[in-house]
């Protein structure tokens, strides 16, 4: 059922990785980087509420409820996903950015909401875990891509298309479209949607005469906030500066790795081509661990509550990414066999920073879900959740906003100090964790 969650995290992935690279590939110079991620936030603002109490309010029992969402925002994100290389302009690839960005957040509000529809309540942390798993193997899968294609021979670190962009990162992109639409259509076919009660159907009827879809979906969605529960209320301070941290890090991991160990900010220097690449094995190196331990989480989470994991988890986060600046890419962690040739593969010390981001990002995917799912009603879980996202997209709009209006430059102008201003804002995150009072709602 959360298979399709791979292909959705694999277009997620190759904007992590690559946007910031395109846009300046482009033109775009290091201050006009923050604007330019817009798309996500607002998309992910508008979007999500209005899918999620839509398909609270939908049913057909050839189509299902969740799954013709899935499937619509696959097919937007695949046509996204091949036309992004050909961006002639900025804001060419900003423009297909809000295209992809609002067909992923269609696809992925549904898929939250999913897991709560079909599964028991004992089974959500499992259920939201999967999903962890699914998007740290997605993204890791996209971040490797490029720089597999590159080791493999079928391309050159030096070799472009006439707009500048690597030809990797086109053959990247190329395979994100297929992926997003083969997972979806797998979920699709080979996964049944539960019929609602009677109850709940009686309630869409009831819903469907009260007025149109448009009126019916800011009704609930201003009930929903009205209503809101206290452990919702409690995450929001939480999810403010962990997902501001998280956009600090995408925005400015690959030119805060071309200043610190190659001295340049040239996008035609070797030096940032390099760190692009780096960008993709690190994010990908943290999304292995991401997926590897969150199945791990779920017993954890049993024993000592999602509230001590989640405290745990954005605790080492934090110290991991502050570290970025103070490891070095020339000292070498350990060695491992090439089975390829000769000369043993080396992983250097800058690795280590993903295993304390890996834990935490698990952590992000899943914690948060759990400790709301058991305390909102269930027929209307869709739009909670939709709005339970707006915790994580108002963060980034204020992120956006505030790095581009002073906080960059109260920074020093400095990518790695940015993204040390990510590891200390993911340790606080972590402190407001531990005041959330877990209580559950009866669903009814």
């Amino acid at each position: 059922m959360n298979f399709g969650f791979f292909g959705i995290q694999f277009s997620f992935g190759l904007q992590q990785s690559n946007m910031s690279s395109i846009y300046k590939y482009l033109g775009a110079v290091e201050e006009e980087i923050p604007i330019l991620w817009l798309a996500g936030p607002v998309t992910g603002l508008i979007v999500q509420p209005i899918i999620g109490a839509i398909s609270d309010g939908t049913w057909s029992p050839k189509f299902g409820r969740r799954k013709p969402f899935f499937l619509i925002g696959a097919i937007l994100a695949s046509v996204a996903l091949l036309l992004m290389p050909y961006s002639k302009t900025v804001w060419m690839a900003a423009s297909l950015l809000w295209i992809l960005d609002a067909a992923n957040n269609i696809a992925m509000e549904p898929y939250r909401a999913f897991v709560s529809d079909k599964l028991d309540k004992s089974q959500h942390s499992l259920g939201f875990l999967m999903q962890s798993f699914f998007t740290g193997l997605g993204i890791t899968l996209a971040n490797f891509t490029p720089a597999i294609l590159i080791a493999l021979g079928f391309f050159a670190l030096t070799d472009t298309m006439e707009n500048g962009i690597p030809v990797s990162t086109y053959w990247a992109f190329f395979i994100g479209a297929f992926a997003s639409i083969f997972s979806i259509l797998i979920s699709v076919f080979t996964t049944k949607e539960y019929p609602p009660s009677e109850e709940e159907l009686a309630i869409i009827a009831l819903q469907k005469k009260e007025g149109n879809i448009l009126s019916r979906t800011i009704k609930d969605i201003y009930v929903a906030f009205k209503e809101m529960p206290l452990a919702m209320k409690q995450l929001i301070p939480v999810k403010f500066f962990t997902w501001y941290a998280m956009f600090c890090y995408w925005q400015y991991l690959t030119s805060a790795l071309s200043l610190s160990l190659f001295d340049t900010l040239d996008v035609e220097s070797n030096g940032f081509k390099t760190s692009q690449l780096l960008t993709g094995q690190y994010n990908g190196s943290y999304n292995i661990v991401c997926f590897i331990v969150a199945l791990a989480l779920v017993p954890l989470a049993k024993k000592i509550g999602a509230k001590g994991v989640h405290f745990i988890s954005l605790l080492l986060g934090g110290i991991a990414v502050f570290s970025i600046p103070y490891l070095s890419n020339s000292s070498i962690l350990f060695s491992i066999p090439n089975p390829f040739g000769e000369n043993s593969i080396e992983i250097s010390q800058l690795y280590l920073y993903t295993v304390g981001l890996g834990i935490a990002w698990a952590s992000m995917l899943a914690m948060p879900y759990q400790l709301l799912a058991g305390s909102v009603p269930k027929h209307k879980t869709g739009v909670y959740m939709g709005i339970f996202n707006m915790f994580i997209v108002i963060p980034m709009i204020i992120q956006i906003i505030s790095m581009q209006t002073f906080v960059y430059d109260l920074l020093g102008k400095n990518p790695v100090n940015v993204i040390k201003l990510a590891g200390l804002f993911l340790i606080i995150g972590g402190v407001f964790t531990l005041f959330i009072k877990e209580r559950t709602i009866v669903n009814e």
